[in-house]
């Protein structure tokens, strides 16, 4: 098999600021790479302190569902996003008034003692996992 490794996460949002501030500020995020796409807009590129990126395109029209809450949609597509911090409750008191919860915090030790997680909305309305104690089974 030839070697793969992940590369990015494309998203599209109507506020290219407010959505590059909060993943800046509280994820570490920094743009890597802007292209024009002419006519005014901008595909940007923004990294991690590792090797994850968001591949952040402009609208090109209307969201024709509205946002979802709680844990992110229950139907295929993708659900959430997760970031791990050591400490879930300390993320959110940085957060403060950005963190707009949607479920949570939930404590889930009697799978994984430790295990405790919260979910939030980032500026788009996209739900953001925040996780502390998580670690595989072991063999």
């Amino acid at each position: 098999m030839l070697s793969t490794s992940f590369f990015h996460v494309a998203v599209t949002v109507k506020d290219l600021a407010a959505f590059e501030n909060f993943y800046t500020k509280y994820f570490g995020f920094k743009r890597a790479r802007t292209i024009s796409l002419g006519e005014g807009k901008e595909l940007v590129f923004m990294k991690d302190a590792g090797n994850f990126y968001f591949e952040v395109f402009p609208p090109d029209e209307e969201r024709p569902i509205p946002n979802v809450e709680g844990d992110g949609p229950h139907y295929p597509g993708l659900r959430h996003l997760a970031f791990s911090v050591a400490d879930v409750d300390a993320k959110l008191a940085e957060m403060g008034a950005d963190a707009v919860i949607t479920l949570g915090p939930l404590a889930f030790d009697d799978f994984i003692p430790g295990w405790k997680t919260a979910w939030v909305k980032d500026p788009e309305g996209n739900i953001i996992e925040i996780t502390q104690g998580y670690v595989d089974q072991e063999d």
